[in-house]
């Protein structure tokens, strides 16, 4: 009898623990290491320290975790020390359908860890562990809250003050990527931007562009074109209060691929006032724009 409530309890500790399915994937071509051993080690601990971990308390199915890729580019990896780039990507389904949206694109240029093969991954919402435990265990609370803020306006607060907090653990060790000083494109300035009240808008848009907007593709698709639209003039504001916000171009780093390919297919809607305000917001991406017909 004890066995089995054993075996209940395991499996539904292993339930309750997966609520989020993350790819995590070490690129190393560019690292001049014959044995690849370490790296496939790495990959395979980092995949099952995420992926088990008990992040929250919702109990999700398969087909509701929040899913997430990280890929380590690696530039250099001397004895224990790695150092790279990681790309970001977060996406969600839309409802309906099987198309997953992509919600946010980021590559961090700040990526450095020590590592030895077969060490154990542990994360401690109360103290620095290591630097490699606080930038997976940061991108993690940021894929949640990102997604959360899809789904419900601004519900994703919780996660990124969780991902606050390992900000602030990790200032104490004075690593780079993780301090105000370091530049305007970090992890510190990532989540600072996310709670400000200063770049609300960003939320905003997030909220409607998908739970008004893409949730509605496969039901109203010219009523969801419009309304992607609608949400997209609501960062007007937030443009001429920050130009050249880092939230802004991370938005579209996602989205450009996908609102060309929105208002190019399907029922025509009036759009000339959106490629105007793409125009304006993004010019960066004024290629892209181009290609709207």
């Amino acid at each position: 009898m004890r066995k089995l409530l054993f075996i209940i309890l395991l499996s539904n500790l292993k339930l309750f623990s997966q609520n989020v399915n993350c790819n995590f994937v070490v690129n190393s071509e560019f690292v001049d290491q014959t044995n690849q051993q370490v790296f496939l080690t790495l990959q395979k601990s980092v995949n099952e320290f995420i992926n088990s971990n008990l992040w929250n308390n919702r109990s999700l199915g398969t087909h509701q975790k929040v899913k997430f890729n990280l890929v380590l580019n690696l530039n250099s990896y001397v004895g224990s020390n790695f150092n790279g780039t990681l790309q970001v990507q977060v996406e969600r389904p839309v409802f309906e359908s099987t198309y997953f949206t992509p919600i946010f694109n980021f590559l961090d240029k700040d990526i450095s860890f020590q590592y030895d093969e077969y060490q154990p991954l542990f994360y401690n919402p109360v103290s620095f562990e290591s630097n490699l435990i606080s930038i997976l265990s940061f991108y993690v609370y940021l894929a949640m809250g990102m997604e959360a803020d899809t789904f419900k306006f601004n519900s994703g607060t919780i996660y990124f003050k969780e991902a606050q907090k390992i900000v602030s653990l990790a200032q104490q060790k004075n690593i780079r990527g993780w301090n105000q000083s370091d530049g305007t494109r970090n992890r510190f300035w990532l989540v600072d931007t996310l709670l400000s009240n200063t770049f609300r808008e960003y939320r905003t848009v997030q909220y409607e562009y998908h739970r008004e907007g893409m949730d509605f593709m496969t039901t109203d698709l010219k009523e969801a074109k419009k309304r992607v639209s609608f949400a997209l003039e609501k960062f007007l504001p937030l443009y001429k209060r920050r130009p050249n916000a880092f939230l802004i171009q991370t938005f579209f780093d996602a989205k450009s691929d996908e609102i060309v390919d929105i208002f190019s297919q399907g029922p025509k809607i009036e759009f000339k006032q959106a490629i105007r305000t793409l125009n304006k917001i993004a010019p960066y991406f004024g290629p892209k724009w181009k290609k709207i017909r």
